[in-house]
């Protein structure tokens, strides 16, 4: 049952990753560093990509942040940052940086995922702010990617009238 479990994560992995994918690819130039919300575009798609390799790691102990990372970029809201004060999104990561995490995070969701056993999912998270299995964790990274791949894809639609296909397995 472990490997059902295991080929479907690594399929849904695989396709909220290729939907992000799609509308980065698919986002014309000039609506790179439009707002989703209240966010660039490309800033949109480093956060996701950051949690999902962040929440792919067993530990928070064990991640190294990649070498394209700029601290604090990572965050949307004022998490780490004092009440009265908004993140500063005033770098939009190359497109080329977006499409090479989404190729690093896929191949690590495969290796991470085909490591884990029955005991690891049955065990915590692995971050202790998220008190739930690993099991579960690893479908809430899923949702998570997919979350932000949803915004991406509507903001293409609103702006620029580009459908992002649905990716019903990876």
């Amino acid at each position: 049952m472990i490997d059902i479990y295991k080929s479907a994560l690594i399929g849904q992995f695989h396709a909220a990753l290729s939907t992000l994918g799609a509308a980065a690819r698919q986002c014309p130039e000039e609506h790179w560093h439009g707002l989703v919300c209240t966010q660039p575009f490309s800033h949109v798609a480093y956060h996701a990509l950051f949690y999902a390799d962040f929440y792919l790691t067993r530990d928070e102990a064990l991640y190294r942040r990649p070498s394209f990372h700029r601290e604090e970029y990572q965050f949307f809201g004022g998490t780490k940052l004092p009440p009265d004060e908004e993140p500063i999104a005033d770098f939009a990561f190359p497109r080329d940086v977006i499409f090479e995490y989404v190729e690093h995070c896929r191949r690590k969701a495969t290796e991470s995922i085909a490591a884990e056993t029955v005991e690891s999912l049955v065990g915590p998270s692995g971050f202790w702010w998220y008190k739930i299995p690993r099991a579960e964790f690893h479908v809430n990274n899923v949702r998570h990617i997919q979350h932000h791949a949803a915004h991406m894809g509507l903001f293409l639609r609103r702006v620029a009238g580009i459908e992002i296909g649905w990716v019903a397995t990876g």
